[in-house]
């Protein structure tokens, strides 16, 4: 698979009914059915892909599984950067072995993920331990059309990590971040 960009906003809404709502008025179609991902993100002992603000993740959803690399995130009005990914036969599996090479999971969180499209974007209702997103991905002028037909504009964009919005949300509560997993995990 050749080299993608991934181009993406993330928009904080009060509940999964108000995103919901409001994506199928913004004219969005139901392509996948909510669902739980598991997502666990590896780093080397010494962070070195931290240290090169990279990600390595296996997400775990619905008896499928997928390998992925991001780079580093670029300066842009959307949150843009390289994404590699390809399809996995057995996630644990593939856990176990990247924990046997020397890799270790640094991070866990969870999702309950449900996928619409509009025009040439994908919209995501992301519902979180630490609240409810719309991820909004495509191109630029796609997204920022999605985007208004949310009723949001640039100042409603939000470009971090659910890992950045999770340390964030510990923060303002005073507690440490460890991993973000619902209550019953």
């Amino acid at each position: 698979m050749a080299a993608t960009l991934e181009r993406e906003i993330k928009l904080r809404f009060d509940s999964a009914e108000a995103a919901r709502t409001a994506v199928l008025a913004a004219g969005a179609t139901p392509v996948r059915a909510r669902r739980l991902q598991e997502d666990c993100l590896f780093d080397t002992a010494d962070d070195l892909l931290r240290r090169r603000r990279s990600v390595l993740r296996v997400r775990m959803e619905s008896g499928r599984s997928f390998l992925t690399f991001k780079g580093p995130v670029q300066s842009t009005i959307v949150k843009l950067r390289q994404e590699l990914e390809t399809i996995i036969g057995d996630g644990p599996l593939l856990v176990l072995i990247l924990e046997e090479l020397g890799f270790r999971v640094w991070f866990r969180y969870q999702k309950y993920r449900e996928e619409f499209a509009r025009d040439d974007v994908i919209v995501a209702v992301d519902e979180t331990p630490v609240g409810v997103f719309v991820e909004i991905e495509g191109g630029d002028l796609g997204i920022a059309e999605t985007a208004q037909a949310l009723g949001r504009g640039p100042a409603d964009y939000l470009l971090d990590s659910y890992r950045g919005l999770f340390v964030r949300h510990c923060e303002q509560r005073g507690v440490a971040p460890t991993d973000m997993l619902f209550d019953d995990a």
